[in-house]
């Protein structure tokens, strides 16, 4: 079976699904689970949660809007993928979760009622490090970073077991693969 190309209802599908996803990996978990991280640089799951709604805030629907208000003139700021670190420093996840479910479900719906056509999403904006980009690939690389940072999150909770698995490592890839 062929796979499809991209497809904004199943992109907004995804997005609309991704707080639900970490409210049921992280809520309520002990902070032994959501403050490790992979060394220096790196982002533990509550860094990603707060890292997500920083982008919410600042990054994909005002990059949307941007295409769509100025076209090709339109030029992102650069993106500052650490500013929610200082931010955040006397937050719960618990309450970080529940501010990105509230963002992202009005960015999920402001998004959706822009009623984008074949022609909307073929216009074109400019990212400060790639040039030209156009708004299929803005949407379709807000959905690979959600699923992305969801993979981080698993990844970084299942090295919590590292050494306790046992010779069961040579089986969890998991434990092996770090992609940022």
């Amino acid at each position: 079976m062929k796979e499809k190309a991209f497809v904004l209802e199943d992109s907004i599908d995804i997005l609309r699904r991704t707080p639900a996803t970490l409210n049921a990996l992280l809520k309520g978990v002990d902070p032994a689970w959501d403050q490790k991280t992979e060394g220096a640089g790196t982002f533990s799951p509550f860094d990603v949660v707060g890292h997500l709604i920083d982008g919410e805030e600042t990054d994909w629907l005002h990059r949307v809007r941007l295409i769509l208000e100025q076209g090709p003139e339109a030029v992102f700021e650069p993106y500052d993928r650490f500013r929610h670190q200082q931010r955040n420093s006397d937050r719960s996840l618990d309450s970080l979760l529940d501010e990105f479910e509230s963002l992202r479900a009005a960015n999920v719906d402001e998004l959706s009622s822009l009623s984008l056509d074949a022609a909307d999403l073929d216009r074109k904006g400019r990212h400060p490090d790639f040039g030209e980009v156009s708004l299929r690939q803005l949407i379709a690389s807000w959905v690979v970073h959600d699923l992305g940072h969801i993979a981080q999150i698993t990844r970084v909770m299942s090295g919590r077991y590292k050494e306790e698995v046992g010779p069961w490592h040579a089986y969890l890839p998991v434990l092996h693969a770090r992609i940022f």
